[in-house]
């Protein structure tokens, strides 16, 4: 075998398993930051997916801007489910280990999903410019085909980029040390492991970057600059008001997410540190991601009153099958003084009962309740 041959194997063969630092080398703090991670990641998935389901089962939610927002809690979820189970791996064994091919599909999945909602938020900007600005032809405008036409873009182009980014990546000759000092797969990092001239890759991943960060982002300001414009035009304060609340929950998200993307790639090479850039990650890859669905849940009265029709509607659902099974029991004794299953399952009784109340509840205020 040749010897540069031999030495490019040698340099492969090495780089097949690499070892995560993760956040902090303490381990009087692997414990408490497993508890908190576990947390933030718990919470992400129940906000997300309970995002994803609600406007998707609330007819109500069926409107262009809840479509951009499942596909926001699709992303939010895809990218902090990448990075967080693995991440908290490393708090609770001594040597957190990744293969050279897990390293490769966590690398390509999390650039899929965070391009992917660099744009879902310009196409949320633009959802809103269109409510604010046309909103007697913004059912027109944003009709199902449009929807999906700023959606499945960018899907499709944070696919290409993913994959062309690490495939040129991990062809690539690893060699020397294999420890990567970050607690995920980051192309940054990466890089530092490989033999040959990095340049080109690092040059590639500079324009990718730039031009995505900064395309999303000019989208962005200028949706909002036609809208802060209308809102300036409009006599009254209370339609001041309501046309800026309906922006609030996405602008906070926009200023989160981009916030932290400015900060990590606008410091000066002074002060960027592997430490800074941890924390930085940390905060949009699982912090934000737990954030948005609280963001858009809590200040949405809609959001709200889906989640409690929803609820009333299963528990009326779980109240009617009790009674079926109920009915069904009776039928099927043959001794008439037995006691019916209702009255021998407490414990149904008492969950059915909560549901049963608030359904009585709802029906006696729409009864007195006038106009209603």
């Amino acid at each position: 075998m040749d010897p540069l041959e031999k030495h490019n194997h040698t340099a492969r063969r090495k780089g097949t398993e690499f070892v995560l630092t993760g956040i902090a080398d303490s381990p009087e703090l692997q414990a408490p930051l497993f508890g908190i991670f576990l947390a933030i990641y718990l919470v992400t998935v129940a906000g997300n997916l309970g995002m994803i389901i609600l406007t998707h089962l609330d007819s109500k939610l069926h409107t262009p801007m809840y479509f951009f927002l499942r596909h926001l809690s699709i992303t939010d979820l895809g990218y902090s489910t990448v990075i967080g189970p693995k991440m908290m791996v490393n708090f609770v064994v001594h040597k957190n280990t990744i293969s050279y091919n897990w390293c490769a599909t966590q690398l390509a999945f999390f650039e899929i999903f965070i391009i992917a909602e660099l744009f879902i938020l310009s196409a949320m900007a633009y959802d809103r410019y269109v409510a604010i600005c046309k909103p007697l032809l913004y059912v027109v405008i944003m009709a199902q085909k449009v929807r999906w036409g700023l959606v499945l873009p960018p899907y499709l182009y944070s696919i290409f980029v993913s994959l062309f980014l690490t495939i040129k990546l991990f062809k690539l000759p690893f060699c020397g040390s294999n420890v990567i000092s970050y607690f995920y797969c980051d192309s940054v990092p990466l890089i530092s492991l490989l033999c040959s001239d990095t340049r080109e890759l690092e040059l590639i991943i500079l324009i990718f970057s730039g031009c995505n960060l900064l395309c999303s982002l000019l989208i962005v300001l200028v949706s909002y600059m036609f809208i802060l414009m209308a809102i300036l035009r409009m006599n009254s304060i209370k339609g001041r008001y309501r046309a800026f609340s309906t922006c609030g929950s996405h602008l906070t998200a926009v200023v989160m997410f981009y916030g932290t993307l400015l900060f990590m790639y606008l410091q000066p090479k002074s002060n960027h540190t592997f430490a800074v850039d941890k924390m930085a990650s940390v905060f949009y890859t699982l912090v934000i991601p737990m954030l948005n669905p609280l963001i858009y849940g809590l200040r949405n009265k809609e959001v709200k009153d889906a989640l409690r029709r929803t609820f009333t509607n299963q528990c009326k659902i779980f109240s009617l099958a009790f009674h079926v099974m109920c009915s069904a029991y009776k039928l099927n004794k043959e001794d008439d003084n037995t006691q019916p299953c209702c009255a021998s399952s407490p414990t149904l009784i008492q969950s059915v009962v909560p549901c049963m109340w608030n359904i009585n509840s709802l029906t006696m205020d729409r009864t007195h309740t006038p106009g209603v």
